[in-house]
């Protein structure tokens, strides 16, 4: 089984317009890793120069953030979901 990734619309171009991907389940890391070899780019929308999560992505594994469990490493399981959704900002 695969594990469903919802991409926010800001993401869409490089996923051909395509709301939900699959990916193949393990970590977030090696998921994104996998969404950046499907969809180039992605990964670097992503994750900053050093490797971590950018300030304003927040990502979800079933519902949970992924800041507040084991980050990058979270486990994603098969048939899992995961959220990416960019922070707004507002004044």
């Amino acid at each position: 089984m695969s594990v469903s990734v919802r991409i926010p619309t800001i993401l869409r171009s490089y996923t051909g317009g395509t709301a939900v991907v699959t990916g193949a389940p393990g970590t977030v890391r090696q998921l994104i890793d996998g969404l950046d070899a499907d969809y180039p780019g992605i990964g670097g929308r992503l994750l900053d120069d050093s490797g971590q999560l950018r300030r304003f992505v927040n990502v979800y594994v079933n519902d949970d953030d992924i800041r507040l469990s084991e980050g990058l490493d979270t486990p994603v399981a098969s048939g899992g979901q995961v959220s990416v959704i960019p922070a707004v900002a507002g004044g």
